[in-house]
């Protein structure tokens, strides 16, 4: 009777079409692109993109992002001799959206990051609420100047 049973687990477990689909793939992420930190709000109100490359202009960042904040966020450690740090303000955003970064085919004098947008909705019906969030990434430090492609925007 034990066998019965267990064989016809197996058998619905095997034949199961949902284990079998393959979700719709989203937007893949540099393995050497790292989020580091990521809040709703930044204030700032248009989509906007900053590289840097040493502590002075992180703590700056911060410095604006945390005006309206008591007692504030944090300022990541970062080793600027191995690191950069990207930025990604989305300005204002209706629901939750990612942002993924890619490092596209890149030049000899040019390094190019593609900013895609990920929904990761995962109701529809719920209400969207209005932020205005940045993201930080860390990537190696690069010498070649960057610049920043968005796509599905």
């Amino acid at each position: 009777m034990r066998g019965l049973i267990l064989f016809f687990v197996i058998v619905s477990l095997v034949s199961c079409k949902a284990q079998n689909t393959i979700p719709k793939q989203s937007p893949q992420q540099d393995a050497d692109i790292e989020l580091i930190d990521q809040d709703g709000y930044s204030g700032i109100l248009e989509y906007e993109t900053i590289v840097i490359k040493d502590a002075k202009s992180l703590n700056k960042f911060y410095s604006k992002i945390n005006r309206t904040r008591k007692p504030g966020l944090p300022v990541p450690m970062v080793d600027f001799s191995k690191n950069m740090i990207v930025v990604v303000c989305m300005g204002k955003q209706k629901g939750e959206k990612l942002p993924v970064l890619s490092k596209a085919e890149t030049s000899e004098d040019e390094l190019v990051i593609t900013v895609e947008i990920a929904d990761s909705h995962k109701n529809k019906a719920s209400p969207e609420i209005i932020t205005y969030p940045f993201y930080l990434y860390k990537t190696p430090i690069t010498s070649k100047p960057v610049s920043f492609q968005k796509l599905g925007f």
